[in-house]
């Protein structure tokens, strides 16, 4: 398909906005441009000089012949030559169709020749006919144009734009493309720039500013690409907040939806909170409907402050809420009342060891996606080579390689600056493997062998650090005085063979990275987030992943070498650190990616608790993001008064850093710490939540790896077009809940692990192997994309999906630190030994495709155990203890508790009936997901689609309206069949246009 047989060939008269493009710089490789995400940026071109790709996923072009040349050019500096001959091309990785549906490129174009028919790209397979091929139009030569290509899925076209115009209308796309988009064929395709095909020839012109999107560029996207001089500029804190242009339907303001259409009244309320804090308000109130109609509580979006100015001096105040699509009006009447000491809740759970709790077959004897996906990551985490997660440690130091040794690609890869923090995840998902491999000897004696051997290696390089090379040569000791790298006048981020430091003995005692301290020091400085070699990319969150994988495998192990490592570091960072002004340390941890330092805070608060030191403490606090957590350096309001101040910011950038004040709370006893995270948790579970547990997505800001501009608002700042749902945020989320719910127990923590768990966890692994999502996309007749089959090259998603599929059963059963108590968590076939006890629990169970579990103890002893009965058994819940009904209070959303003297052989029968129920979206309430129990049916599509798909079901019982077989989750609403996210492997739609009659 040729683009030029969609362009009229004209003559284009070209004026151009003066804007200095002599001097333009690539935004120095930042991915915030021109008010586009972050994540819809495959790659980017500069062609300054080089061929790289300046976006962090190092999907660097080859080109065709044996060098590229460039040529100085008035307006962009350095460009591109493409010379017209066969050589003369540029190739682009193949990698670069992973993770997408839609396609957009564009590009800065000077023809040399009036030719026709010269080739822009094609996409195609080495030497094989392309299933695509645009070729220019004829415009004036020695011209600079903008042209740029927009692939539509959805909406079955191809739209071309010269200059930021659209000429003429979209196109409709071949069959064999909208196939290629979106599917395994696409991961054998690559783009070819300027090569020629039959009926075109070769590109014989200048190139500059080539970038390749995941996503269809709108039309205000495209101007601004062409239009803007040197791109929009990097918010320290939060990213770009331009709304994004979305095709998605309108709704009325006041138009009802759902069961609103029936409701005669809401629910005023009355709160309580304390002179400085915020109230909590509750998401859903008590409403009344007509015509008999049992509606599900009312949904609320309220107002939220981003100061506690409301709740500073005693009395009440009124707040006005809204319910979505109605004239309702609930109001909040506050009573602000003086403070009380604080409450100092203690830990009174613990979770059991990993090789406590074995995952078993169903009661059917089938495995369970449990199983399933805990094999599929085992069995290649197994095959493995250490030497990889090490390649670029050794680099670092200048030091050999083994014979044999390949490095990791994707952000391990030698140019990227974020290279080692897989190696982090590793030696934890390593670690969980080893605890929780005694079913297979074998497996579990390789991953002994693998922790000690990288315990080894990264213990012998950190031992270099600081330490003269030769006997009375030179060194640096103190972490404070790393001087630059030899021959360098500054800091900088280069890590090309050429251009890295190896001077390991200028690096301070005890630094272990897979990169020189640069990146750490120039931060400090200032440094901001991005590609060029005087910008950094989140040097704490790689030290973070490594350190925290240092200190797994030290508890699981007792390896005395990884707490070592670890411990030398810790004390690298506190010299650091301690010498920053306060202001600094603010400054640095609300910069965007650059100041993302994972859960540092965590992992010190962990050291200090390993070890006693109180160093450690010290540097935990220095992590303290002041901003979010205290408001100011008063401490006057922020997360621990209750006040939300990081929506619009970076998710997965904060979570760790508040599952961090968990442990500085244990570490410290500062209950404001715990504030922090309570505050959090139910915030984001409230009104940041997507329906399948996931918590960032947002289309304003333009990014979909971070918070909505504002809380409550899902449909209307949410749902973004480049995928939402970012997975590993989900893991931190898991964390976050289970360290909260060991210090109360509350019903809601284990109702949202679950639904997140079922719904996200289990649902991103590809069918067949190991490979992972990034981002679960929502929007109507989406297709998860996954990566990393074979474990060679890791995404922030896929490290966190080999430490989470390492562990799921670490949440099942908790046990009170007296080991006086059991608690059932989740319903998965298991067996709990329960050593301190001499207790051993099956569990045997077909859920979720049946609403029962049987919980047989085996040994004798006095203890309670305590079921979770979840939020969604509303139609009852039964107990039977050998035989026998329990006389027990099941409250959906709380625990029952059973006191006995158990006995051998005695059996817990748990019924819990499920039933269809739907998840709205709070405020466009007709946009909702169906649920049956815990499990998310996600609608089976055949194509991308550009509207919600429409169901109408009974308002009276929704389950009226469904069909199909609960033993084997799969339904149908009329023709439309449903399938559990999890099972879901083709095009989806999670959320549904519903109309209730």
């Amino acid at each position: 398909m040729s683009v030029s047989k969609l362009i009229p060939r004209i003559l284009l008269t070209v004026s151009f906005l003066i804007i200095g493009f002599a001097n333009i710089k690539a935004q120095n490789g930042d991915q915030i441009l021109d008010g586009i995400g972050e994540t819809a940026l495959i790659a980017r071109y500069q062609l300054n000089g080089d061929i790289k790709d300046w976006s962090r996923n190092n999907l660097h072009a080859k080109y065709g012949g044996i060098e590229a040349p460039f040529v100085n050019d008035s307006r962009f500096g350095k460009v591109l030559l493409l010379n017209g001959e066969s050589s003369a091309y540029l190739k682009i990785p193949a990698e670069s169709f992973h993770d997408i549906e839609s396609l957009s490129i564009a590009g800065w174009i000077n023809l040399r020749s009036n030719t026709a028919g010269q080739t822009f790209f094609i996409i195609g397979k080495e030497n094989a006919t392309p299933i695509f091929s645009s070729t220019i139009p004829v415009v004036i030569e020695n011209k600079w144009a903008h042209i740029a290509v927009v692939f539509d899925v959805a909406a079955k076209t191809v739209q071309n734009f010269i200059d930021g115009r659209p000429t003429g209308e979209p196109v409709a796309l071949t069959p064999a493309v909208i196939q290629m988009l979106g599917t395994a064929e696409s991961n054998q395709q690559q783009i070819f720039i300027g090569k020629a095909v039959a009926g075109s020839t070769n590109l014989n012109g200048l190139l500059a500013d080539l970038r390749v999107y995941r996503v269809p560029l709108n039309r205000r996207q495209v101007v601004g690409i062409f239009s803007s001089a040197k791109g929009s500029s990097v918010n320290a804190g939060a990213v770009n907040t331009r709304r994004v242009e979305e095709e998605l339907p309108k709704f009325a303001a006041d138009q009802p939806q759902l069961y609103n259409v029936y409701l005669e009244e809401v629910s005023d309320i009355v709160v309580e909170t304390e002179v400085g804090i915020l109230p909590r308000f509750p998401s859903y109130v008590d409403g009344k409907y007509k015509n008999g109609i049992k509606g599900p509580k009312v949904r609320v979006v309220w107002p939220a402050d981003v100061d506690n100015k409301a709740v500073l001096q005693l009395g009440q105040y009124t707040v006005t809420g809204k319910v979505a699509g109605t004239n309702f009006k609930p109001k909040a009447v506050v009573t602000v009342k003086p403070p009380t000491k604080p409450k100092l809740p203690t830990p009174q759970l613990k979770a059991f060891a990993l090789n406590q709790v074995t995952l078993k077959s169903d009661a059917l004897g089938n495995e369970t996606k449990f199983i399933q996906n805990r094999d599929k990551f085992v069995r290649t985490l197994v095959k493995t080579d250490p030497n990889s997660f090490l390649f670029m440690f050794r680099h670092a130091f200048g030091q050999p390689q083994p014979e044999g040794a390949k490095p990791l690609g994707s952000w391990d890869s030698r140019d990227t600056k974020l290279r080692g923090h897989a190696t982090g995840h590793y030696l934890t998902a390593i670690a969980q493997a080893y605890a929780s491999t005694s079913y297979d000897q074998y497996l579990q004696n390789d991953f002994a062998q693998k922790m000690t051997y990288m315990v080894d290696a990264l213990y012998n390089l950190s031992q270099l650090s600081g330490n003269p090379a030769t006997p009375g040569g030179p060194s640096v000791a103190d972490p404070k005085m790393v001087p630059t790298g030899p021959g360098k006048t500054d800091y900088d981020s280069d890590l090309s063979d050429a251009g890295i430091r190896n001077d390991y003995w200028n690096w301070g005692k005890g630094f272990i990275s897979a990169y020189p301290p640069d990146q750490f020091i120039m931060l400090e400085k200032g440094a901001k987030y991005g590609g060029q070699k005087n910008q950094v990319w989140a040097p704490y969150y790689t030290l973070h992943k490594i350190l925290a994988g240092l200190m797994d495998v030290y508890e699981v192990s007792g390896n005395i070498k990884a707490l070592e490592i670890a411990t030398n570091m810790g004390d690298w960072v506190h010299a650091r650190l301690s010498q920053l002004p306060k202001d600094t340390l603010i400054k640095i941890w609300n910069t965007y990616i650059a100041g993302e330092y994972g859960g540092m805070n965590e992992t010190m608060a962990r050291l200090y608790q390993m070890t006693g030191q109180k160093n450690y403490l010290e540097t935990a606090k220095l992590f303290d993001n002041v901003r979010v957590f205290f408001g100011d350096t008063d401490h006057s309001h922020g997360l621990a008064k209750n006040v939300d101040l990081f929506r619009g910011l970076h998710a997965n950038q904060h979570i760790p850093q508040v599952i961090g004040s968990v442990e500085m709370y244990k570490a410290s006893k500062d209950p404001a710490y715990y504030k922090i995270a309570d505050n959090f948790w139910y915030k984001i579970v409230n009104d940041y939540m997507y329906s399948i547990g996931g918590v960032a997505g947002a289309r304003n800001p333009a990014n979909a790896e971070c918070f909505l501009a504002q809380p409550g608002t899902l449909y209307e700042n949410g749902l973004s077009a480049g995928g939402q749902n970012e997975t590993c945020a989900t893991y931190n989320m898991l964390k976050l809940t289970s360290d909260l719910f060991q210090f109360e127990q509350r019903g809601e923590l284990m109702d949202y692990y679950e639904r997140s768990l079922y719904n996200h966890i289990l649902a991103s692994v590809a069918e067949n192997n190991p490979a992972n999502t990034y981002h679960v996309p929502l929007r109507p007749g989406a297709i998860k994309q996954f990566g990393n089959p074979n474990m060679t090259g890791f995404t922030c998603c896929n490290g966190t999906a080999i430490e989470s599929n390492t562990k799921l059963q670490n949440t099942i059963y908790f046990k009170r630190n007296n080991n006086q108590a059991l608690y059932v968590n989740l319903f998965v076939p298991s067996t709990l030994n329960w050593t301190e006890k001499k207790i051993v629990v099956e569990q045997t169970t077909n859920f979720p495709k049946e609403d029962e579990t049987k919980l047989t103890i085996n040994g004798n002893g006095k203890f309670d155990v305590h079921i979770r009965v979840p939020n969604w058994a509303t139609k009852g819940y039964t107990v039977k203890i050998n035989g026998k009904e329990a006389n027990v209070k099941a409250i959906p959303g709380t625990y029952i508790q059973l006191s006995r003297n158990w006995k051998s052989g005695d059996i817990i029968e748990v019924k819990m009936p499920f039933q269809f129920h739907l998840d709205p979206l709070m405020d466009q309430q007709n946009i909702a997901s169906l649920f049956y129990g815990p499990i998310l049916l996600a609608a089976q599509e055949t194509e991308a689609r550009k509207e919600w798909r429409k169901v109408t079901l009974d308002a009276q019982d929704i389950s009226k309206s469904i069909t199909g077989d609960p033993k084997q989750l799969q339904f149908n609403i009329g023709d439309i069949v449903f399938k559990p996210f999890y099972d879901t492997y083709g095009r989806h739609s999670v959320y549904l246009d519903v109309q209730l009659k």
